[in-house]
């Protein structure tokens, strides 16, 4: 499966954006997806995750009550709602598919070119 992210930018603090992350292919649906981000200097981390169905999601606890996944099987796209943005929440964002009817936690086994999202102070 091919991933392209978009949806990154410039926001001041506070503010929101909506990430999106498009797959090819016809194994979206049977593919939990995932989130992740790094900024600069660091290494790469784990921001959110959702099942097959969207029934379970699960997210690093610096983004809990702020950020919040979802997907559209239909439109094979998976999307990351981010609130009350911080300066820490700077970095590149990449999304990221799980094996085919894989388990959950997803195995992930392709990324996406990422996104960037800077947010200023």
């Amino acid at each position: 499966v091919q991933l392209q992210a978009s949806g990154g930018g410039l926001v001041q603090a506070g503010g929101s954006l909506r990430l999106s992350c498009a797959a090819s292919g016809r194994t979206f649906s049977v593919r939990a997806m995932g989130w992740f981000r790094q900024g600069p200097g660091k290494g790469r981390e784990f921001v959110a995750s959702i099942s097959r169905s969207g029934g379970t999601t699960d997210y690093v606890d610096s983004v809990k009550d702020r950020f919040t996944i979802s997907r559209d099987n239909a439109k094979n796209t998976v999307y990351l709602q981010m609130n009350s943005l911080k300066s820490e929440d700077t970095a590149v964002y990449y999304c990221a598919a799980g094996s085919p009817w894989g388990g959950y936690p997803p195995r992930y086994d392709s990324w996406g070119q990422g996104t960037l999202v800077t947010v200023s102070s």
